[in-house]
């Protein structure tokens, strides 16, 4: 699966030959959940970003729950982020298929529109 040059790799020390040598890849420490994680990408400011999410939602689902287990934890928060992926999705489609309809719409209502004129 080709990667996408913003996405990071934990542990990955070998170019994947899909970047230009001015791509290069950077090396960063994020702390996750009171982990620490050694990343590798193209855009360190993305990868703590995305670590600051990951981490935001494991501690909103901690705070809201029982259990102590990290491993639950990361779980929950995972699902919690596949849902606003799903949801944004589904989001994204449901403008994509109303887009198609009001094009379609008004495509008809120029029709209309230029028969009434050869009519009238």
């Amino acid at each position: 699966m080709p990667q996408n040059p913003k996405h990071p790799q934990q542990g990955a020390d070998e170019h994947d030959g899909t970047h230009t040598a001015s791509e290069t890849m950077e090396s960063i420490t994020v702390d996750i959940y009171d982990q620490t994680y050694h990343l590798r990408g193209h855009d360190p400011d993305y990868m703590r970003r995305l670590a600051e999410i990951v981490d935001s939602k494991m501690r909103a689902v901690a705070s809201h729950g029982k259990t102590v287990d990290s491993l639950r934890v990361a779980v929950l928060a995972a699902l919690n982020i596949a849902d606003e992926l799903a949801t944004l999705e589904n989001a994204t489609q449901n403008q994509g298929s109303l887009r198609t309809r009001a094009h379609s719409l008004a495509g008809l209502l120029d029709t209309v529109l230029s028969e009434e004129r050869k009519i009238g």
